[in-house]
């Protein structure tokens, strides 16, 4: 009886107050809606914000980075150290593990006879990427001021294999060089024959190719090739001393004499011209 009194007594208590409670829950909900829906607009806002500006931020970054590793790049070449440093340090502040930062550090150590950093930063950059082929071609070329050929031949004959390198029929070129300072003739060949049908415009190439073919004995290629360089490049000192060379063997006297006023005239301190002295003076 107990229980159903009380409960019976509840039931009677709900006439006025639970209007009441009813009121107050609704306006509750209503409440509750109301900040749930000003949360989510909030929570999409703070979305929106937080994704664009990082976006953004993540572009500009990226110029900024690849700007001071350009301006670095055109400092060191034109020797300006303090510079270059000053970009790297700018862009290394970006990013610390930069692979183009770190190749251009190692130029600027090489360019401040810091052999020993200088290689450092060599191989970190090919760490970082093993098919930066600009940076494993400057490294070889560091090797090759070393006087360490043949470590050089090794990274310019890997360089030489990517063949979406621009400057292919360069390292080609260094290739070549670098088998001649290995005495390998027939490599020296091979490589300076692939960077001519890369590139028939280098006249390095064609006087590399007349040296070559005129230490073979092969006059008539030579002088193709010495021939093919005068339409495209003035002529140096090693040139003339080489025309001078193969016009003699051919007999035509008139050639030989312009190829020698102009090495005297143009070069008289030349090692070149003190050998074609030399050879005046065997006759």
């Amino acid at each position: 009886m107990l229980r159903t009194q009380v409960q019976s007594t509840r039931v009677a208590n709900t006439s006025v107050p639970t209007l009441h409670k009813r009121f107050g829950a609704r306006m509750s909900l209503q409440r509750l809606l109301a900040l749930l829906g000003t949360l989510v607009c909030a929570l999409a806002l703070a979305g929106c914000v937080s994704t664009v500006p990082d976006s953004k931020y993540s572009v500009d970054e990226e110029k900024a980075l690849s700007s001071h590793v350009e301006l670095a790049l055109k400092y060191i070449e034109s020797k300006n150290r303090e510079s270059a440093r000053h970009h790297l340090r700018r862009a290394f502040e970006i990013d610390s593990n930069s692979v183009d930062a770190t190749f251009a550090m190692a130029m600027l150590y090489q360019l401040e006879g810091e052999p020993k950093l200088a290689e450092e930063y060599f191989k970190k950059t090919l760490r970082i990427d093993s098919h930066y082929t600009r940076a494993r071609n400057n490294y070889g070329a560091f090797l090759y001021s070393r006087e360490r050929y043949k470590e050089a031949y090794e990274q310019f004959e890997i360089a030489s294999e990517a063949l979406d390198y621009d400057n292919r029929a360069e390292v080609m070129v260094n290739l070549g060089r670098t088998a001649l300072e290995l005495q390998e003739p027939e490599k020296a060949m091979a490589a300076f024959e692939r960077a001519n049908r890369i590139n028939a415009g280098l006249p390095v190439v064609k006087y590399e190719l007349a040296e070559l073919h005129f230490a073979e004995g092969d006059y008539a290629s030579a002088k193709r090739y010495l021939d093919a360089y005068s339409q495209i490049a003035r002529p140096a000192p090693q040139t003339l001393l080489l025309g001078i060379k193969l016009e003699r063997i051919f007999g035509n006297k008139d050639r030989e004499a312009s190829y020698a006023m102009v090495l005297k005239n143009k070069y008289p301190y030349s090692s070149e011209y003190l050998e074609y002295k030399q050879l005046i003076q065997e006759q």
